[in-house]
Parts: C-alpha cells; structure tokens; sequence
C-alpha cells in the first residue's frame, strides 16, 4: 500500500484541506498559536527570522528542516500580512511534509555517502520546486490566513508577534 499523498491523485488543493482538517486547529487562531501546532507535528521549534537578502519577488520565504529546529526565514515587507503569508506558505510546507518528498534514501547515500541521508534528502526535497508542492503549499497557506483572518480575537496576529 503506498501512504504517499501526491501519488494518490488528489489535487493540491484537496491536499490542503485533508492536511488542514487533520490539523484540528483552535476556532480563536493566531499565528503564535498555529506555530505552536506546527511545532508539535514537527516535534521540534520553529525559529521564525527575516531575512534581507530575500528579495520578496522571486523568493519570498525559505524553510530550513534540521534534527533540532525548523527555520523560516521571510522576505522583509512594510506589510505584516505579507510577512504573515511568506511565513504561513512555509509552515504549509513543513505540515504537508514536503522534506520527505522526492529525494529516494539509497540514491542520497550514492551522492552524498559522507552526510546525513536524512539531512541531504531535505535539503534537496526543497531546492527542486515542483509546482504541485508550491500550490499545495500555498492553498494551505491560504487556508491558514483565513483561519486567522476569522478568528475574533486576533485578526492581525503577524504584527504583534513578528513585527
């Protein structure tokens, strides 16, 4: 039986809902508090950092997978709900589970027999972008904006916890 999902021919977008509704996420959401899901799906800390060699245009945000933490550098912007949507694709990403993707472990061992398969796996997973990952990403993203958007008590969480 194969459990990967982008073989089982759902769309990204469906991808992103299945992965959002699993989630079981608060109804009052912020993004401090969606960080701290994610942190327990990932089982590690999320450092999140702007980053000024991001230009904003082309990549506007990069996600570093390690054994100890998950780093999320962003594009800096004068708009704190674009710093908030840089900073949410890239948790889309780690909640769909992108760094397990694409690379296979024994043809990591062949190239790189001197690193860590799992370190290089993810490394590489992210720096080929497919563009059903970066939908799947991006519609989870979304979903996650809205969801923060929605919630009554934090409809702009991103400025006052990375701002």
């Amino acid at each position: 039986m194969n459990n990967n999902p982008y073989l089982s021919g759902q769309s990204p977008a469906e991808r992103a809902a299945r992965a959002f509704d699993a989630l079981k996420l608060p109804s009052h959401l912020n993004l401090e508090r969606l960080v701290k899901v994610v942190e327990g799906v990932r089982n590690r800390p999320i450092e999140i950092e702007a980053a000024r060699s991001l230009n904003g245009g082309s990549v506007c945000g990069l996600w570093l997978s390690t054994d100890e933490v998950e780093v999320i550098l962003h594009a800096v912007s004068p708009s704190g709900l674009h710093r908030q949507q840089f900073v949410l694709h890239e948790l889309g990403h780690m909640v769909l589970r992108h760094d397990e993707l694409v690379v296979p472990v024994d043809y990591v061992g062949v190239l790189f027999p001197n690193l860590s398969a799992g370190l290089v796996r993810r490394v590489l997973a992210r720096t080929s972008f497919s563009d059903e990952l970066e939908a799947a990403a991006e519609s989870l993203a979304d979903l996650f904006a809205a969801a923060i958007r929605n919630s009554a008590r934090e409809p702009r969480s991103f400025e006052k916890v990375f701002g």
